[in-house]
């Protein structure tokens, strides 16, 4: 069988992720994953891509219903190496302003001149973050539409331990070293040993799966770009790696081999719990893409 062997949610877009042992699947993706946005001062987001310290912001969301006797409002803290701690209440009355996410126009709620500051001296840059408000609704493209916060397309992003297994061994074949997982910001990682899941790349034959309460479908192959190049523990790029490997095998055939992809992207048919362990029951295989 295969299992859930990690859960990460990414709260702001572009920054570090957070483990968890259980988390909540919304029809958005993993509660608060990808529901922060660091835009520049016109609205355009921020992004590893040209903005790779990202990588080097640790952000963390409490919610009520995790602290019952503390605070009413969602509290964000932001922590990075010789930056003061910042802990701020999520702020949802605020105006909403215009901001851009791959030339699309959405809208953000502004969290405010303290924040701003505090990214802006991490960064180098200046920046400010906002918050999805909550009449978002953006759908999102692939063989099963969805809907996400501020993904990049579709709001759940699942990789196997063998993908990247069998991945590192190309790369220590060709005198590079090996990836962690981290290089490739997926929400849900999967570890198994039959059905499949002992080879790498099994993921991409994915249709329909359930795990826990939850029960997800097949959107697209997750096209791979730059970020996957930026080391996560230095926010700095490093070099043609993991690209270059993976074009030499994994050229997709959905976009005419223009892309190399790596995991797959998923919509949610039913939201639910879900928690590391879950057994992964697939009720529908397709033919891969790749």
């Amino acid at each position: 069988m295969a299992c859930i062997s990690e859960l990460v949610t990414y709260p702001v877009k572009g920054c570090a992720g957070v483990s968890t042992h259980d988390a909540r699947m919304t029809e958005a993706g993993l509660t608060h994953d990808r529901s922060f946005l660091v835009i520049t001062p016109d609205g355009t987001f921020r992004s590893q891509r040209r903005s790779p310290k990202l990588a080097l912001i640790r952000p963390g969301i409490t919610s009520p219903a995790d602290d019952p006797g503390g605070d009413a409002a969602e509290q964000l803290t932001l922590d990075a190496a010789g930056m003061e701690r910042l802990r701020v209440p999520v702020d949802l009355t605020a105006p909403r302003r215009d901001v851009t996410l791959f030339g699309a126009p959405y809208q953000g709620i502004d969290q405010g001149a303290g924040v701003a500051e505090w990214l802006s001296e991490a960064l180098g840059e200046p920046s400010r973050l906002v918050r999805v408000p909550p009449e978002h609704r953006r759908i999102a493209d692939g063989m099963t539409p969805g809907t996400s916060a501020y993904a990049d397309s579709n709001p759940v992003h699942l990789l196997s331990v063998r993908s990247l297994d069998g991945l590192n061994e190309r790369l220590l074949a060709g005198g590079d070293e090996p990836l962690p997982m981290t290089r490739f910001r997926p929400n849900i990682v999967v570890d198994g040993t039959v059905d499949g899941w002992e080879r790498p790349h099994r993921e991409d034959a994915l249709r329909l799966v359930r795990a826990g309460d939850a029960e997800l479908a097949y959107a697209k192959l997750a096209i791979r770009c730059v970020v996957t190049t930026v080391d996560q523990s230095s926010g700095t790029k490093s070099g043609p790696e993991p690209l270059r490997t993976l074009a030499g095998y994994r050229r997709a055939t959905a976009t005419g081999g223009t892309g190399v992809a790596f995991g797959v992207k998923l919509s949610v048919l039913r939201p639910g719990k879900l928690s590391v362990g879950d057994e992964l029951t697939v009720d529908e295989w397709g033919t891969p893409e790749v």
